[in-house]
């Protein structure tokens, strides 16, 4: 299994591709772009394109599906049974499933959008905007953070130090580090939250 990673100026948003280079399988990982240059990475590779994880569905997360869509197809997996019109196949929290020859486990993890899933393939945790680097996901009200801070720590932060976080924005990090030195989840972190939505984080 390959990974790869994908930045997008729009939004400022990450993609990611994983690939099989035995069975040449691949699913993508919230497609905020899709361009000429995923494309031909895909294709240099061999791969195809089986399923489309969406960690939630804002629109710099996933403006990129359609054109994906035109070229392969793909299943859609995501907490919500519809996107763009597209129908989804809905997961649910703990559940595991086989995408693309791989297994993925989901969690939802409310707070930042009420859609928020987090997925587990391996030692590789696609956090969206829940987790990032440093930081946890921008909310519109204190209970949402502190909803969103209550799930991560029941659902996502036993995991093991070593799983990697490959956040929706920013670098990637470790489920250690983001346990040890995270500021969104020091004690009275929700008190501070009074600022609007921001776009894109």
């Amino acid at each position: 299994m390959k990974l790869y990673q994908h930045y997008s100026v729009y939004g400022f948003a990450n993609s990611y591709l994983l690939g099989d280079d035995e069975t040449k399988q691949a699913l993508v990982v919230d497609p905020g772009e899709f361009n000429t240059g995923m494309l031909n990475h895909i294709e240099r590779n061999g791969y195809y394109v089986r399923a489309v994880l969406l960690t939630h569905n804002h629109t710099h997360h996933i403006r990129g599906l359609k054109t994906l869509l035109k070229i392969y197809e793909a299943e859609i997996f995501a907490a919500t049974s519809r996107v763009f019109g597209l129908s989804c196949r809905v997961v649910k929290d703990g559940e595991r499933f086989a995408i693309a020859g791989m297994t993925a486990v989901a969690y939802s993890i409310p707070g930042h959008s009420p859609d928020s899933m987090v997925y587990r393939i391996e030692d590789l945790l696609f956090t969206g905007d829940c987790l990032h680097a440093g930081m946890i996901g921008k909310t519109l009200s204190p209970f949402n953070t502190e909803l969103l801070i209550e799930r991560l720590k029941t659902r996502i932060l036993g995991l093991g130090d070593n799983l990697v976080v490959l956040p929706g924005h920013g670098p990637p990090s470790t489920l250690g580090v983001e346990r040890r030195y995270n500021l969104g989840l020091e004690e009275g972190y929700s008190d501070k939250v009074k600022a609007p939505y921001d776009f894109f984080v």
